[in-house]
C-alpha cells in the first residue's frame, strides 16, 4: 500500500507539473496571439491584475462634449529656447480652408474650442465706425513689451471668416477676452485699476449682430495668483465678471439661450480662487483654470515624469481642492480646465506631439473626471509642440485620436475605479457613451510587462445571468474567467488597442488594433474600429500601450 500511495503522489506531482506548464504555455501564446491580431508588441513579462469598479452611483458628472481643444494668437515669430514652433497656426493667420482641420473638428460633433492664450490681453478689437481707431494692426516682436510683443488686433473681417468656419466645422466658441484693458500695470506686475469693457462690448454687439453663435465669453488669461507677466485681485476681478455678466446679459436680453461666463482662466492658487469663487456666485458658470504641471518643455526629464506614477498622482491637488472649494462655496459654478499643454513655453517637439503624450493627457482627462471637472481644454488644436493636429500638415498626431476615441466611448458618468496587480496599470471608467454597459481606459506605463487584466464591478450583472461572487470580502460580480457559467460564452467586449509605430514612445503615427491611423487623400478621419473579445477573456494590456474596453452587456445601477 505505501509503494502504491507513493507512486499516486508521483503521478499527482507529475500532472500538476504538466498543467502549470500548461497555463504557462497557454498565456504565452494567448499574448503571441493578441500580438499578431493587433500588431502589439509581445512581452514574456506577463502581470495579472484586477479592476475593480463600483456601480452603485457615479462619483463625477462631465459635459456630453468633455473633450475641448485651444486656438491661440501666437505669431510665427513666437520662439522658445530657440525654436519657432507657432507657424502659421495663429487665429490671424490659420487656413481654416484645409480639409483636414475642417474634418477633424467635425470629426467631433460637437467640438468646444476656447479662442484664447497670453497674448488675448494684448489684443484689441476693430471697431466698425469709430473713427477713433486709426490702424488695426497685428502682433509685432518687442522684447520690452510685456510677453515680449506689441499690442495687436483683430479685423472684423478676420473674424468674420472665423465664425463662417466654425459654423461649418460645428465647433462651439468659447473666447477669450482682454481683460487688462484700461488698467495699469504697476512695478510688481499688479494691474490697478478697473476693466474698460468698452472695446469688448463693441466685439460682442458686433457678434449678436452678424448672428454668430458663441458658447461662452471668458475674461482674461493666467492674471490669477501671482500671474503670469500681469495679476489681477481676486476682488477687483470678481468685479470685472459682474461687469461681464451684466453686459451679456444686457446684449442677449431676449435670447432663450445666453452664452455662459467664464474666468478666470489662471493657475490655480487657492487662497485667491476661494476669494474670488465666494464674490462671484451668482454671476459666473465656470471657472477655469490651467494646467502645465510637467514644467518648461526644455525640461529633458519630461518623459521620466510622463511614466512615474506618484508623479501623475501627484496632479491631482489642484481638480480636488477647486472641487472643494465650490462644494463648500454652494454656487452653481462648475469648474473646467480651460488649457492644459502639460509642458509650458509650446511644448517639447516629439515629447507632447508624440505617443508618449497620450499617457499623460489620457491620465489627465480620467484623473480631472473623478473630481467632477465638466470640460477639459487641450493646448492647442494646432500650435507650438503640443497641438492634436501637426502645426504644418495638419495631420493627426496621436493624442488626437486619444482625444476622439474617448469623445465617443466615455460617457458623462463617472464611476469610482482602482486597480490592483501593478502600480503601473492606470485604469478609469465610466457609464459608456450613447450605449449600454461600461467603458474602462486603461493605460500601461511598463514597457516590459504585459498586464493581463480581470474585470470586477460592485452592483453590477450581465443581463441578469450572472452570480455574485465573493471578491476580497466584498459581493462583486467578476466578469473574467467565468466562462464556466451558463450563458456568458456569448457575450463579448469591444476594445480599442493603441500603441505606438514600432514601439517607439517619441512616433507621431499611431495604431489602432495593430493597423495605422492616417488620414486619406481627401482629408477625411479614419474610423476608429474595435476589435470584439469574448467577455470571459481577460484584457490584455500590452507594454506601453493604452486599452479603451467597451462592455455593453455590463449593467449597473449607476448608468441605468
Amino acid at each position: 500500500m505505501g509503494s502504491s500511495k507513493e507512486e499516486n503522489q508521483r503521478i499527482y506531482e507529475m500532472v500538476s507539473l504538466f498543467n502549470i506548464l500548461g497555463l504557462c504555455l497557454w498565456l504565452y501564446l494567448a499574448s503571441r496571439g493578441l500580438s499578431q491580431k493587433t500588431g502589439l508588441y509581445s512581452s514574456l513579462n506577463i502581470v495579472e491584475g484586477s479592476v475593480y469598479v463600483n456601480g452603485t452611483a457615479s462619483i463625477g458628472y462631465i459635459d456630453e462634449d468633455f473633450i475641448c481643444a485651444t486656438l491661440d494668437w501666437w505669431p510665427p515669430t513666437k520662439c522658445d529656447y530657440g525654436t519657432c514652433s507657432w507657424g502659421s497656426a495663429s487665429l490671424l493667420n490659420l487656413d481654416l480652408n484645409n480639409p483636414i482641420l475642417l474634418n477633424a473638428i467635425k470629426a467631433f460633433s460637437p467640438l468646444k474650442i476656447r479662442l484664447g492664450g497670453t497674448l488675448q490681453d494684448k489684443l484689441i478689437y476693430q471697431s466698425i465706425g469709430d473713427q477713433t481707431q486709426i490702424s488695426c494692426d497685428q502682433f509685432v516682436k518687442n522684447v520690452n513689451d510685456m510677453f515680449g510683443f506689441s499690442q495687436g488686433c483683430l479685423p472684423m473681417s478676420r473674424w468674420d471668416q472665423l465664425n463662417i468656419f466654425f459654423t461649418n466645422s460645428g465647433a462651439k466658441v468659447i473666447f477669450g477676452l482682454n481683460a487688462l484693458n484700461g488698467r495699469k500695470i504697476g512695478s510688481d506686475g499688479g494691474a490697478v485699476g478697473a476693466w474698460n469693457s468698452s472695446n469688448a462690448e463693441s466685439l460682442i454687439r458686433y457678434t449678436v449682430n452678424k448672428g454668430y453663435p458663441i458658447y461662452g465669453w471668458e475674461l482674461g488669461n493666467e492674471l490669477s495668483g501671482s500671474g503670469i507677466g500681469a495679476s489681477v485681485a481676486a476682488d477687483q476681478y470678481a468685479t470685472d465678471i459682474i461687469t461681464l455678466q451684466k453686459l451679456v446679459q444686457n446684449i442677449y436680453n431676449g435670447f432663450q439661450v445666453k452664452p455662459i461666463v467664464l474666468g478666470p482662466g489662471g493657475f490655480f492658487d487657492v487662497n485667491w480662487f476661494t476669494q474670488f469663487v465666494y464674490k462671484t456666485s451668482n454671476s459666473l458658470q465656470v471657472v477655469t483654470h490651467h494646467i502645465y504641471n510637467l514644467g518648461p518643455g526644455v525640461d529633458n526629464d519630461l518623459v521620466d515624469k510622463i511614466l512615474d506614477p506618484a508623479y501623475l498622482d501627484g496632479g491631482a491637488g489642484p481638480f480636488k481642492n477647486l472641487e472643494s472649494i465650490l462644494k463648500k462655496a454652494g454656487t452653481s459654478a462648475v469648474a473646467w480646465v480651460g488649457e492644459a499643454g502639460g509642458a509650458y513655453n509650446s511644448g517639447h517637439n516629439l515629447v507632447t506631439n508624440s505617443f508618449v503624450f497620450s499617457f499623460w493627457y489620457l491620465d489627465q482627462l480620467g484623473m480631472t473626471s473623478t473630481y467632477d471637472t465638466k470640460t477639459y481644454c487641450r493646448q492647442t488644436l494646432v500650435g507650438g509642440n503640443y497641438g492634436l493636429l501637426d502645426t504644418l500638415t495638419f495631420l493627426p498626431n496621436p493624442d488626437y485620436y486619444s482625444a476622439l476615441l474617448w469623445h465617443r466611448l466615455m460617457g458623462r458618468k463617472v464611476l469610482s475605479t482602482s486597480f490592483s496587480g501593478t502600480k503601473k496599470i492606470r485604469a478609469y471608467t465610466h457609464c459608456s457613451k450613447n450605449s449600454k454597459g461600461i467603458t474602462l481606459l486603461l493605460i500601461n506605463l511598463d514597457g516590459k510587462t504585459t498586464a493581463q487584466v480581470g474585470v470586477s464591478v460592485e452592483n453590477g450583472t450581465t443581463n441578469e445571468v450572472l452570480r455574485l461572487q465573493e471578491t476580497q470580502g466584498n459581493q462583486r460580480t467578476k466578469f473574467s474567467r467565468m466562462s464556466q457559467y451558463p450563458g456568458i460564452s456569448g457575450y463579448t467586449k469591444e476594445e480599442y488597442h493603441l500603441t505606438a509605430k514600432d514601439g517607439n514612445l517619441h512616433s507621431q503615427t499611431v495604431l489602432l488594433n495593430g493597423q495605422i491611423l492616417s488620414v486619406n487623400s481627401s482629408g477625411m478621419i479614419p474610423s476608429l474600429d474595435p476589435m470584439k473579445v469574448n467577455l470571459s477573456d481577460p484584457i490584455a494590456v500590452a507594454p506601453f500601450s493604452i486599452v479603451f474596453a467597451h462592455l455593453p452587456s455590463i449593467q449597473v445601477s449607476a448608468c441605468a
